[in-house]
């Protein structure tokens, strides 16, 4: 049985969907909860819950693409927990749109968030692990990322751009103890696959073999496997959660 007690975990995008569940399942396991978001009203949400199963849990307001933004929310995840053994880098958005008629800003928003977002909290967070000679990062991907999808040229992209910025801090952390992986989900139940009619949806559960659209804690369940000693011998891997879509 997983057993985090003892240790912090930092998760981005936590308000909702799959970062909350991921929050969630952590704080199941005893571990301590720093939650990040910008939706002040939906990540005080995660925090309460996280703290009614009995582990320490606050959030923090943070624009993930902002370097300073990020360094001033560590800085005040350590002065609360005094140290930092896990971080998730959840935190992501979509702007779909044909590759003709996509405007730059859309380009450079879900760049700035998903690719960006995470190398702004791997970079802060790397010093702090390497002075602990220890901790695990595990980056939320998307199989997208692997096979591409139309209308979603700049999310594909910041997705591929995650799967090998995960591969090359494994490979710059690993002689400091710090683990790097990432988990590549499928179509998974959230706000966004809610939002698919039911005729596009069916199209695409055919091209599952499970048949389904997996649930977060599936995802989340992935993530917590990746930070336990399970996996003490698994770094810069791609896990993908997605039913055998894309084998």
């Amino acid at each position: 049985m997983m057993d985090f007690s003892g240790r912090i975990a930092l998760i981005t995008g936590a308000s909702q969907g799959i970062g909350k569940e991921i929050a969630l399942k952590f704080a199941e396991k005893g571990a301590d909860v720093a939650l990040c978001d910008v939706q002040e009203e939906k990540v005080k949400e995660t925090a309460d819950l996280c703290r009614e199963k009995g582990v320490t849990s606050s959030y923090y307001i943070c624009d993930v693409s902002s370097e300073e933004s990020v360094r001033e929310t560590v800085n005040k995840v350590l002065d609360n927990f005094s140290k930092i053994d896990i971080l998730v880098n959840n935190a992501g958005v979509t702007r779909d749109g044909l590759l003709m008629k996509m405007s730059e800003q859309d380009w450079d928003l879900v760049l700035k968030v998903n690719l960006k977002g995470t190398f702004n909290f791997t970079k802060t967070l790397s010093r702090i692990m390497m002075k602990q000679r220890k901790g695990c990062i595990v980056n939320i991907a998307s199989i997208i990322g692997i096979i591409g999808n139309v209308g979603q040229a700049n999310y594909s992209a910041s997705k591929a751009g995650v799967i090998g910025l995960t591969k090359s801090s494994a490979k710059e952390l690993a002689k400091r103890n710090i683990r790097v992986n990432a988990v590549a989900p499928g179509f998974i139940k959230t706000a966004m696959t809610e939002k698919i009619p039911e005729d596009i949806a069916s199209r695409m559960k055919e091209q599952i073999p499970l048949g389904y659209f997996g649930e977060p804690g599936c995802v989340a369940d992935a993530v917590l496997f990746l930070c336990s000693e399970y996996s003490s011998y698994i770094t810069g891997q791609v896990l993908v959660v997605d039913g055998g879509m894309v084998m």
